[in-house]
């Protein structure tokens, strides 16, 4: 088994940035919980950040190249602008689940429209940095 967590845009300030809405751990926090709770399954990780849009695209499409079982993703604000990331899910069958830290359905209401959950096997939002874990078990238990 072997799953890729991508992080977008802005998640690699977590812990400064905002703290009031996505709390004081960082990414390096979320990335050793998330590698602990892989090798209790004796499951495979690769995590990956980046604020940019083409490189997220062009992970998503080595993922389905490989051998990835799961894509974890927290595509930052991109959930609710980028088409060519839809479009990119869409045309994989790696499924993918997005992860949102903070409940964007009580946040402004350009928030409340993902681009990509149509095309997730699922979507996790409001359970702070457990919702990257909550994810991982998901994949963990079917996969």
């Amino acid at each position: 088994m072997k799953y890729l967590c991508l992080n977008g845009p802005n998640l690699q300030r977590l812990g400064k940035r905002e703290p009031d809405i996505y709390g004081h751990e960082t990414l390096a926090d979320i990335e050793r919980d998330l590698r602990a709770l892989a090798a209790e399954f004796g499951a495979e990780l690769e995590l990956k950040q980046s604020n940019h849009e083409g490189q997220l695209i062009d992970w998503i499409y080595e993922a389905e190249d490989g051998d990835i079982d799961g894509i974890i993703f927290n595509p930052g604000a991109y959930t609710h602008t980028s088409v060519a990331l839809r479009d990119c899910i869409a045309g994989v069958e790696v499924p993918v689940i997005e992860v949102h830290i903070s409940n964007v359905h009580k946040r402004e209401a350009f928030r409340h429209h993902s681009y990509l959950a149509p095309v997730c096997v699922g979507q996790i939002t409001g359970l702070g940095t457990f919702g990257y874990q909550a994810a991982l078990r998901m994949f963990l238990q079917t996969t």
